[in-house]
């Protein structure tokens, strides 16, 4: 059974930095897509990024140059690095792994983790 644990949030001033944990157990990691998504307090959930097997990566726009989604497939983790973050960038953060490629429909998310950027 696939679980996976998110860690890494936290508060941190505008500009700042942290990094994301996803730890998957239960799967043959390398054989996944893993994605990041956000859910900001009254908007809908988003994928903020996206690595498939290969390594091949994708970013919604509001995230592409600040935002490093990789993957250690040795380890079943995954990491999402998120430098010069804005207020806007609050949400909890969720890890998703799937193996027939990315939804953004899925229909259980576990708790995620907060982060949270203001001064």
């Amino acid at each position: 059974q696939v679980h996976v644990v998110e860690s890494g949030g936290g508060l941190v001033q505008p500009g700042g930095s942290l990094r994301l944990s996803c730890a998957a157990s239960g799967i043959i990691f390398s054989d996944y897509a893993i994605g990041w998504y956000r859910q900001a307090p009254g908007k809908q959930r988003e994928r903020v990024a996206g690595i498939i097997s290969s390594g091949h990566t994708t970013y919604i726009a509001a995230v592409k140059g600040r935002f490093t989604i990789s993957r250690d497939n040795a380890r079943s983790m995954a990491y999402l690095q998120m430098n010069s973050l804005k207020p806007e960038d609050t949400a909890v953060y969720y890890c998703k792994v799937d193996k027939h490629g990315l939804s953004d429909d899925y229909d259980s998310w576990d708790q995620g983790t907060q982060v949270t950027v203001s001064s």
